[in-house]
């Protein structure tokens, strides 16, 4: 008996291992293979795929020696997709604007072809956006971004009244108010000087913390920018784990990054309930807040009404928080930069500024829309340096791309920045600022994709728009600005494109 019972219990430890080497051949060996081969016989290959890691190795190591390479002075400033997309700048010189490579096991197709990128954001059912590993995606929380579904549906249609175009030009005052408080700062800082150097990606992204902490939260605005302070210290940690192999269970183990992200997750959840319960607003402005607009319930065609929980009112919060400080913020700074490269840009703006506006005039909600030739510079800005470089979706059924037959589970990598900067696409000036390309209206809804497009295009894209318009017209009428000596262009992929070293420039008040 006792030797059928060591019998048995030798048989279940072989079955055992027997299944997990199984496993490990099936998920590491047999299915990249097999994807391999099927690529390949559509002519899609790439990299060569090695076990456990994939490509990511080297992938950090590409992007690690781009960071550590300044952009030449003599050469163009805006030709530097090799610089914050150096694994797809690299890869797709050699095997095509559409090729596959490895995040550990997992199939990746990277394309910047932008017939596969309209069809890829355009197809409902296919496609959706990836999941994050479970430490990454608390920056994100459970808000719009990170959600599918039916539960992704009820968020969106949310949204989507909180940001129409109606509530965005009520919040234009507030903006005109937060930039005239910035720029008083200034002043105070030039004390009688001609020029003044100002980092402007700082104090850029200090004034959309305050402009959006009063447009979602009315006069908590201290309150509201500690939220802000927080949710970049998450973003920092959540840098360090985005590109990482996820092991199960990581998550619960108390390491220091971990403990980290797990207390600043709480005090973030802790302030946005806090704001929400005990928000000191009168019912005016509560009416005309963001976070009005999201506790608000939607109503249905049928009548009924569905509205967010406490719960997902702050997740939401945290996703407004990210989404829109971050890459407004961004956008405002490369505009800013990209203005004191070419003169000659900055001075037509300010002369449509002024003529829309008035010599002493401030935006209003009704006149943002007239500023035409800062739209078209906007435009060409979020085309040369989108915030969001880069797509990701993940292929949910067995789908056709193309010509492309996508096996499930495969991800899309869909190189925004390269597709943006690509000369078939765009012509031989494609790495050169020319905002009269947008001239054409037609050429902005077929080619630029900042915002995304089809049912996953940002709801936050009217906000960031207008808020862009107010700020910079705003700044136009008052300084002009030049490129400081001490100005290193360098821009790097941060979760967003980012000015690497900063954006110094030195700015001259004119005489009203």
């Amino acid at each position: 008996m006792a030797v059928s019972f060591i019998f048995n219990h030798l048989f279940f430890v072989f079955v055992f291992f027997f299944l997990l080497v199984f496993r490990f051949v099936y998920s590491n060996l047999w299915v990249p293979w097999r994807i391999q081969s099927h690529f390949k016989r559509l002519r899609v290959t790439g990299p060569r795929y090695r076990i456990f890691t994939g490509n990511s190795s080297e992938v950090s190591r590409l992007t690690t020696e781009a960071k550590a390479k300044p952009i030449p002075s003599g050469d163009n400033p805006h030709e530097f997709v090799h610089r914050v997309a150096p694994h797809y700048h690299k890869w797709s010189r050699v095997y095509g604007k559409t090729f596959l490579y490895w995040f550990g096991s997992k199939p990746v197709v990277a394309t910047s072809d932008p017939r596969l990128i309209r069809e890829a954001l355009t197809t409902s059912g296919s496609f959706d956006r990836i999941g994050h590993n479970p430490l990454s995606k608390l920056l994100y929380a459970q808000g719009l971004p990170g959600l599918r579904g039916d539960q992704w549906a009820f968020h969106r249609r949310i949204a989507i009244q909180a940001f129409t175009m109606d509530k965005v030009k009520r919040w234009v005052p507030q903006m005109v108010t937060s930039t005239m408080m910035l720029m008083e700062k200034w002043e105070e800082m030039r004390n009688g000087e001609e020029e003044i150097e100002l980092e402007v990606h700082r104090e850029i992204h200090n004034l959309s913390a305050d402009m959006l902490s009063r447009t979602a939260f009315g006069n908590c605005v201290e309150e509201g920018k500690q939220i802000f302070s927080l949710q970049e210290r998450m973003m920092r940690l959540f840098y360090l784990v985005r590109w990482s192999i996820y092991i199960p269970g990581f998550r619960f183990f108390p390491s220091k990054t971990n403990r980290e992200i797990w207390r600043i997750e709480k005090q973030i959840r802790g302030s946005i309930q806090k704001l929400i319960k005990n928000n000191k607003t009168t019912a005016a402005e509560k009416s005309g807040t963001l976070l009005q607009a999201f506790i608000s319930p939607y109503t249905k065609p049928n009548g009924q009404e569905e509205k967010l929980g406490i719960e997902e009112v702050i997740d939401e919060c945290k996703t407004f928080y990210f989404a829109a400080k971050e890459t407004t913020g961004d956008l405002m700074t490369w505009v800013l930069v990209l203005l004191a490269m070419h003169q000659e840009w900055q001075n037509i703006a300010r002369e449509e500024v002024i003529r829309v506006v008035g010599p002493t005039g401030l935006p209003t909600p009704d006149i943002v829309q007239d500023l035409k030739t800062l739209g078209m510079i906007i435009n060409e800005t979020l085309r040369l340096y989108p915030p969001a470089m880069t797509l990701n979706r993940d292929t949910l059924r067995r789908a056709k791309l193309g010509n492309l037959e996508i096996p499930a589970g495969t991800q899309l990598y869909l190189s925004v920045i390269a597709m943006h900067h690509d000369k078939e696409t765009w012509g031989d000036d494609a790495e050169e600022f020319n905002p009269r390309r947008f001239e054409d209206t037609r050429k902005e809804s077929a080619l630029l994709v900042p915002f995304g497009l089809g049912p996953r295009t940002c709801v936050g894209q009217n906000l960031g728009m207008v808020e862009a318009k107010t700020v910079l017209a705003t700044i136009l009428r008052h300084y002009s600005f030049r490129l400081s000596p001490s100005y290193a262009h360098a821009p790097v992929l941060f979760v967003t494109l980012q000015p690497q070293n900063g954006a110094h420039l030195l700015f001259t008040r004119i005489s009203s």
